[in-house]
């Protein structure tokens, strides 16, 4: 899939491992995971087979899709590693978990998440900043759940402690169909 002159074959997504959360998130989580695998995008992601990762995950596989998942040793009995990806990759540790993650992807979609969540947006897009990658970055704000860091990040603009403006390193998508029409539109 070619978009804006950068093939993508691969999106990373970063979002919870967490099980408790409203089944309107599953719901979207597992609607990614069935359009990539229908649209050739191998996903990328933390390796777990519990919340909105497993979802992703399962609905990828179901659909004939390519999965690989990164995870750290650390996390290999707290998240249990998903057992029926197509690759799954043990890291050291969180750093290493990243940055394999990075490289094994052409894109990032972040969906709704805790700290982990967070703190992977924050590191790729920190790295998307000072130039180590010129990757796209997809934040899909689904039922406003990023509107307050949204405004975080607004406000940092504002008060000039980011050099760029916010959306010259990621974009905000409101909706899975914003997310579809990105991907299908040439």
């Amino acid at each position: 899939m070619l978009l804006a002159n950068r093939e993508i074959n691969s999106l990373c997504v970063f979002c919870a491992s967490s099980s408790k959360v409203d089944e309107k998130y599953y719901s979207i989580a597992a609607s990614v995971g069935d359009f990539c695998a229908k649209e050739n995008l191998t996903v990328v992601y933390g390796g777990a087979q519990a919340g909105l990762m497993g979802r992703v995950a399962d609905a990828a596989l179901g659909s004939g899709g390519e999965v690989i998942g990164v995870m750290p040793e650390i996390l290999s009995d707290r998240e249990r590693a998903h057992k029926g990806l197509s690759c799954l990759y043990i890291t050291k540790d969180m750093h290493e978990r990243q940055k394999k993650m990075a490289d094994l992807s052409d894109a990032f979609l972040i969906l709704p998440g805790g700290l982990g969540t967070l703190a992977e947006f924050f590191e790729i897009l920190t790295w998307k900043q000072i130039g180590l990658h010129e990757k796209p970055i997809f934040l899909l704000n689904i039922y406003g759940f990023w509107d307050p860091l949204l405004n975080m990040i607004e406000s940092v603009a504002q008060e000039r402690f980011l050099h760029e403006n916010p959306s010259d390193l990621f974009q905000i998508l409101h909706s899975l169909e914003d997310f579809q029409n990105f991907f299908t539109l040439e």
